[in-house]
C-alpha cells in the first residue's frame, strides 16, 4: 500500500491543484494531510483526489468550517493524534511534533507530522518518522509532498 502525505498547504490553491495532480499520477491508495489546511476551499480541491483523504487539524485551521466541509465531502478530519492501522502497520498522525508528548511512540511503525515546514525522514528503532515538508509556497523551491510505501517503509519526496 502506498500513501501520499501532505502538510501545511495553508490555502495555497494553485499548489493544492498541483498536489492533487501529483498524487493522482503517483497512484497512491490513500492520502494523509498532517494539518494546516486552513480553509474549506482547500478541501474542495482535495476532493479531486482519486483516493480517500484523512487528516488532522493544525494550529491555523478553521476547525468548524473545515469540519462541516469535510463531512459533506466524505473526508475524515480529526484532532491529533490520529491513529491508523493500514497494511499491517500502526501509524500516528499529528500536526505539531510537540503533540507527540505523552504518546507511546514505540507503539507505532510510522509517525507522520507537519508544522515545522521542513522535511524529516528518520529511521530509528525500526520506526519511520516522516514529514514531507511544506507545500504552501512559503519557502520558494521547497514545495514538496511525500509518498510512503507501507510495506517497505520507503519514503520519497515529490518536489514541485
Amino acid at each position: 500500500m502506498r500513501i501520499g502525505v501532505v502538510s501545511d498547504t495553508h490555502d495555497n490553491l494553485p499548489n493544492v491543484r498541483r498536489i492533487v495532480e501529483l498524487f493522482n499520477e503517483a497512484n497512491v491508495d490513500r492520502v494523509v494531510h498532517t494539518g494546516d489546511i486552513t480553509r474549506p476551499k482547500t478541501l474542495d480541491l482535495l476532493a479531486g483526489l482519486d483516493v480517500p483523504l484523512v487528516g488532522v487539524f493544525g494550529n491555523n485551521d478553521e476547525r468548524k468550517a473545515l469540519s462541516e466541509t469535510a463531512d459533506s465531502l466524505g473526508i475524515e478530519l480529526s484532532e491529533p493524534p490520529l491513529e491508523l492501522r493500514w497494511a499491517s502497520r500502526n501509524l500516528v498522525v499529528v500536526h505539531d511534533p510537540l503533540e507527540l508528548e505523552g504518546v507511546d511512540e514505540t507503539a507505532y511503525d510510522v509517525i507522520l507530522y507537519g508544522h515545522i515546514h521542513r522535511q524529516v525522514i528518520d529511521y530509528s528503532d525500526g520506526r519511520l518518522t516522516f514529514n514531507p515538508g511544506e507545500c504552501a509556497g512559503m519557502m520558494p523551491g521547497h514545495n514538496a509532498i511525500g509518498v510512503l510505501d507501507l510495506v517497505t517503509l520507503e519514503a520519497g519526496i515529490l518536489k514541485f
